[in-house]
């Protein structure tokens, strides 16, 4: 059986009003409107719900059995709303997120314009920091962390990606001094080591290790600029290769560098994980950042494979012509 809301919106109007005049007054409609709903309603019941007189509308006894069902309906109406309504609200306010600059700049900040065109009443407010925020004392609502594993604690954590990390150095340094063909030769290069909060940047230790002891030539406690340092042309030194095997202006040295993978987890607490407009923001953001890895995988993939053919070409002897 179907019928509309609005029929048995009517329907208690004239109810509580004892006429279709006064329901019409009650719901800011036309008197018409009322006796064509009421009249809707019961085509749709196949019942008579009011006696109709000269002093008004008065129920049936099917009807006044009916008004209660009605009024359940109503209430059940009014909570639907209400609450939508609660939700409609938790949708709209600030959001602060942490991660570190390069991956702001790689994928969290494009992901929020995305995101943003989806819940414009949501304030992001991302605060850029290559120091690990204290979330569980409320320093931000979420943090992108790259960690091989997440300490146990009462924080509530989903993964992102893996990724792994191999030596790269630059164009221009390659031509001047060549690149490592194997580990042993990194004692002959020039080295970036970076450490942030006293931690080694995944892959540093590994490739320290190869050098014999041979100490770097430039130390950084920023991942963006440990990337801008090797584009300088400064030395050698491991970057995320989801990062850098897209980059022309790079030569990737290596293979990936074994037990130097790491991992991004998105980490908040969880007395807002639920929160609506945080919970919109998880439920997009970690889709949308795994589906543009994926992408950027195949892309670096067509890069190194196009930079692999040049070097091929350019290492062919040339063949020699006599007149």
């Amino acid at each position: 059986m179907n019928f509309d809301w609005n029929d048995l919106k009517a329907f208690l109007a004239v109810a509580r009003g004892g006429s279709t005049l006064a329901a019409a007054k009650a719901l800011g409609v036309n008197q018409t409107t009322v006796a064509r709903r009421i009249e809707s309603l019961e085509t749709a019941l196949g019942i008579k719900l009011f006696e109709r007189g000269q002093s008004g509308s008065r129920l049936t006894e099917a009807g006044a059995d009916l008004c209660a069902e009605a009024e359940k309906v109503e209430r059940a109406a009014v909570a639907f709303g209400n609450r939508a309504e609660a939700h409609g609200r938790g949708l709209a306010g600030s959001i602060r997120i942490t991660c570190s600059e390069i991956l702001a700049n790689a994928s969290i900040t494009p992901a929020i314009a995305h995101f943003r065109r989806q819940y414009p009443d949501v304030q992001i407010e991302l605060m850029i920091s290559d120091r690990a925020l204290d979330i569980a004392a409320g320093e931000a609502d979420i943090a992108i962390r790259s960690s091989r594993l997440l300490e146990p604690s009462e924080l509530i954590a989903r993964k992102l990606i893996d990724f792994e990390f191999a030596l790269y150095c630059s164009r221009e340094y390659a031509a001047r001094h060549g690149a490592p063909a194997t580990p042993a030769d990194l004692k002959d290069h020039h080295l970036i080591s970076c450490e942030i909060d006293g931690n080694a940047l995944p892959g540093v230790p590994w490739m320290l290790a190869h050098a014999a002891g041979k100490p770097p030539a430039h130390i950084s406690n920023s991942m963006s600029n440990l990337i801008h340092a090797v584009r300088a042309g400064l030395g050698i030194a491991p970057l995320s290769t989801l990062l850098a095997d897209g980059d022309p202006k790079l030569v990737r040295c290596s293979e990936a560098i074994e037990d130097a993978g790491s991992s991004s987890w998105l980490v908040t607490r969880k007395e807002v994980k639920d929160t609506p407009r945080v919970r919109a923001f998880i439920d997009f953001l970690v889709p949308h950042v795994q589906a543009e890895m994926r992408a950027r995988i195949a892309r670096n993939r067509q890069v190194q494979e196009r930079l692999a053919a040049e070097r091929a070409e350019q290492a062919e002897p040339k063949p020699e012509y006599t007149i």
